[in-house]
């Protein structure tokens, strides 16, 4: 883009997010208007056009997107909050891009593990097109390739998690990082292994990369098996204290991997990030009451899930999206009890606007839905 053509986005920009734009678009949105002559148009939303759909194995799908001019860019290891409309409501989740800092085609990459009852995950594999276009984020999070790059690197992933820390290998090869990095990732089995043919290749040509991979299935063939332990340390990175560990998976690896560093005083130079939340621990005092959802004049008897799965379970659709506390999309007005955040073990009560994906109540609770 020239310097005058740039020049005159911003003046388009400016006029569109006026007063008198808001006044004639009036009760729409100039949005509304704009995505009739193009549905990448957008005043300020990140919207973006699905470029290519992949399928690295029989659970995943990888996506190519192209965003529109309102994108931001983003720093290995971030996540975005990516949103498609199903069945005329908005579904909202968080993916990292997997692609590195310095594609140059516009494009970023985006790869989600789909699950039996992955709702969105199934949509994005089963219906997503070339052509169609989602709505993204801004990036954000501080799980992320510092500026200043460590002299050595360390990066675990589990299943999905690989790829924000895909990312960051890809970037740091396409820098030409020249410091050792070890790749110790946790698959099921080989052909559960995202991205494995392209790890494979960069292990093979680049001489400081070295890729270990731990399978669970007996019978699969890596350079380890089973669960993370101390011993798979030693084994995959011997010189792990000296470097700097970038860790993403499920909760229950990533314990496991902390308890390490934590006892090794080390914690400070674990970066870790966490895309799934910890199933509520139902204690006896808290799982006592009723849940009272009074627009809809519904009851149900307090099970210590979370308030948006016993609204569900009750037969109400209240609006969600990422259902672990970021997209904010689920907020909505308590009236009346106590409830606890399960990220941080926080009990509020009283009238408040609580996230229901992350609350669970503590005794009878009133929900304003």
């Amino acid at each position: 883009m020239t310097l005058t053509s740039n020049r005159f986005q911003q003046g388009v920009n400016r006029l569109l997010q006026s007063r008198v734009a808001e006044i004639l678009s009036y009760p729409h949105g100039v949005d509304r208007y704009l995505e009739v002559f193009n549905p990448l148009w957008s005043v300020n939303e990140v919207r973006a056009r699905v470029e290519a759909v992949r399928y690295l194995t029989n659970d995943s799908v990888t996506l190519t997107l192209r965003p529109n001019h309102n994108w931001e860019g983003f720093i290995p290891g971030q996540f975005v909050q990516l949103s498609v409309t199903i069945d005329g409501k908005r579904q909202t989740r968080c993916y990292s891009p997997a692609n590195s800092l310095h594609r140059t085609d516009g494009c970023i990459e985006l790869t989600a593990k789909v699950h039996a009852n992955g709702f969105v995950s199934r949509h994005l594999r089963e219906q997503l097109s070339v052509g169609d276009v989602v709505l993204l984020s801004q990036a954000d999070g501080e799980f992320a390739l510092p500026a200043q790059r460590p002299e050595q690197v360390l990066l675990i992933s589990g299943g999905s998690g690989i790829t924000p820390v895909m990312s960051m290998l890809r970037t740091l090869c396409d820098e030409g990082f020249a410091g050792p990095i070890t790749f110790l990732h946790y698959a099921n089995s080989a052909a559960d292994m995202i991205y494995a043919s392209e790890l494979d290749e960069i292990a093979r040509t680049h001489d400081n990369v070295t890729l270990v991979r731990c399978f669970n299935n007996d019978g699969e063939q890596g350079e380890l098996s089973g669960l993370f332990s101390r011993e798979h340390l030693y084994t995959a990175a011997p010189e792990f204290a000296q470097a700097t560990t970038f860790l993403c998976g499920p909760p229950p690896m990533m314990a496991a991997v902390e308890k390490v560093w934590e006892a090794d005083g080390l914690a400070e130079r674990l970066h870790k990030e966490q895309f799934t939340l910890a199933a509520p621990q139902i204690e006896s005092d808290s799982a006592e009451g009723e849940v009272r959802f009074v627009k809809s004049e519904k009851m149900a008897i307090n099970n210590g899930a979370t308030l948006l799965e016993q609204a569900e379970s009750a037969g109400l659709t209240p609006e969600s999206g990422c259902r672990m506390g970021i997209c904010h999309a689920c907020t909505c007005r308590k009236t009346a009890g106590e409830v606890r955040d399960i990220r941080t073990g926080e009990i509020t009560s009283g009238e408040e606007d609580i996230q229901i994906c992350i609350s669970v109540p503590v005794g009878t609770v009133t929900l304003d839905i």
